[in-house]
């Protein structure tokens, strides 16, 4: 699945952002979706993820209740709803296909990501 993200960019800390990801695959509305970070100087990890059909949701502990992710099959969208945003939620987000199985170290497909900066 080839997906493009876009929304990131600088604010305050305790301000929000609503990052997108667009989907070209017809396939979009079967996946379980997830978004991930890569910090600076950190490894990737996993921030959030959905059901393919939008009803079942999982967040790190460090964004629950700050952060909601959704899922628009009908537009093959995904978003992520950050509120409360603090600085060491700085980092490159990505949305990709969640497969639980692997770590996130093994995907092979990344796009391009957005750069969030968080500024207090």
């Amino acid at each position: 699945v080839q997906v493009a993200e876009s929304g990131g960019g600088s604010v305050q800390a305790g301000g929000s952002l609503t990052l997108s990801c667009a989907a070209s695959d017809e396939s979009f509305s079967r996946l379980t979706m997830a978004w991930f970070r890569q910090p600076p100087g950190k490894e990737r990890e996993l921030v959030a993820a959905i059901t393919w059909d939008g009803g079942q949701t999982d967040y790190a502990a460090s964004v629950e209740g700050r952060f909601t992710i959704s899922k628009e099959n009908e537009k093959n969208m995904l978003y992520l709803q950050m509120n409360s945003l603090k600085p060491e939620d700085t980092a490159v987000y990505y949305c990709n296909v969640y497969y639980p199985e692997y770590n996130v170290h093994e995907y092979d497909s990344w796009g391009q990501g957005t750069q969030v900066t968080v500024v207090s």
